[in-house]
């Protein structure tokens, strides 16, 4: 019997193993899916939980709801990938699992001990994140009672996951703001060490202007060197500083440090694959799926999705030796909440920009891009449902894996 172990039983791996279950024989193939955690989170919900929007509960359910029939679910760390005897070392009985294909979902992760001053005596005091359930849960507390002042939403490095939340936080907390009265009363500031808000030229030229429009500050090409905790103060390499009275900050994003013990990964510990199979660099039965791949498109849930779906249309052609024929394109579709009830959409790939016009049929939408609209919003709003009971459960989806240009106009 041949043995494929899923590492990660995230979003990308928990799509992969009911894919993979549904379409190889239980008599020949034997699936293993490893995760450190009980609960899988919803992970786009955080940014709701700060402004009160959605509970704890709206984004938490038992990983083992989604795990199929014929999949063996450990729950383990993971200590040591040795990809030279085909085997991985995970904590649970000291146990040794060996594979004949090994596909890694391990995710990233927000690391705050990265950046100096960051994760010390005002760590969920005056510097909070959500990019994770226990920071959105903190902030949510936070923002309770907090009565305005200087609100910076700071992004360390790139990448990081799901690169337009820090957008829709500082929209939602213009809207948050201004229903709770206190709006005349906060400063918000984005800090990115990109150069703009929206950085493609035909996103930039029809949304550009949605900050100021807003008033809400934009810092660019800021890369943050460390935080002065006590001066409530960010710090860039070249010395330039912004001050704040209340931090909300977008961590450093790394793969897990599994990757980096057994030396597959870069230096931000994602794998290197290649980017239209994800089949790795280095290993010939090594796949790397996720925010654990090392792509350049974003870290998305969209990705993983349209990711999983090439996967298993060329996976199931390499384990009988023939080649791998579909090339994933990169494609990737945000929706951004721009607050009051409205959102953006942006659908794009490796070689195409985000560009107007209707998602997903051509001319009739419902969903507008690049344009907000409040369609969007419930796109947004309608995904949730979505992801619990189709996108983590592998049913087929009305959206194609590649990106089309029907229905867009540059």
């Amino acid at each position: 019997m041949k043995r494929i172990l899923i590492l990660g039983a995230g979003t990308a791996g928990t799509m992969a193993a009911n894919k993979l279950r549904h379409v190889l024989s239980q008599e020949e193939w034997k699936i293993t899916l490893v995760d450190q955690d009980e609960t899988h989170y919803y992970q786009p919900g955080f940014l709701f939980i700060p402004f009160g929007i959605y509970g704890e509960n709206d984004v938490r359910k038992p990983k083992r709801d989604f795990v199929p029939t014929g999949v063996e679910m450990i729950v383990s760390e993971i200590e040591l990938i040795e990809p030279e005897e085909n085997r991985v070392k995970i904590a649970k009985d000291n146990r040794t699992l060996y594979y004949d294909y090994l596909i890694i979902a391990t995710g990233t992760h927000a690391r705050p001990d990265e950046t100096p001053g960051l994760s010390e005596s005002e760590w969920r005091q005056s510097i909070h994140d959500f990019y994770t359930f226990d920071g959105a849960v903190a902030l949510a507390k936070k923002l309770r009672t907090w009565e305005g002042g200087r609100m910076v939403v700071n992004i360390m490095e790139l990448p990081y996951k799901c690169p337009v939340a820090p957008l829709e936080f500082v929209f939602l907390a213009d809207w948050y703001f201004q229903e709770k009265h206190l709006r005349d009363s906060v400063e918000l500031t984005l800090v990115t060490p990109l150069p703009g808000a929206f950085t493609k030229p035909r996103a930039a030229s029809l949304l550009g202007s949605t900050l100021e429009d807003k008033n809400i500050n934009l810092v660019t090409e800021f890369y943050t060197e460390r935080v002065e905790p006590e001066q409530k103060m960010l710090v860039s390499y070249d010395e330039e500083e912004v001050a704040y009275d209340l931090l909300v900050t977008v961590p450093v994003n790394m793969g897990a440090e599994v990757i980096a013990r057994s030396g597959l990964g870069d230096e931000l510990n994602h794998v290197p694959v290649d980017k239209h199979t994800f089949l790795s660099t280095e290993h010939d039965n090594i796949f790397a799926l996720g925010d654990a791949a090392a792509l350049p498109t974003s870290k998305a849930g969209s990705v993983a999705h349209f990711a999983v779906e090439v996967f298993l249309e060329n996976f199931t052609r390499y384990i009988e030796g023939l080649p791998m024929l579909e090339q994933f394109d990169g494609h990737a579709n945000c929706f951004i909440e721009s607050g009051f009830g409205k959102g953006i959409l942006i659908d794009f790939n490796y070689e195409v920009e985000p560009l107007p016009g209707k998602y997903p049929l051509p001319g009739i939408g419902p969903f507008s891009l690049l344009q907000e609209s409040e369609m969007n919003h419930w796109g947004k709003v309608m995904f949730r449902w979505l992801y619990w009971n189709y996108l983590l459960k592998g049913k087929e989806m009305p959206i194609t894996a590649q990106m089309s240009m029907a229905g867009k106009w540059s």
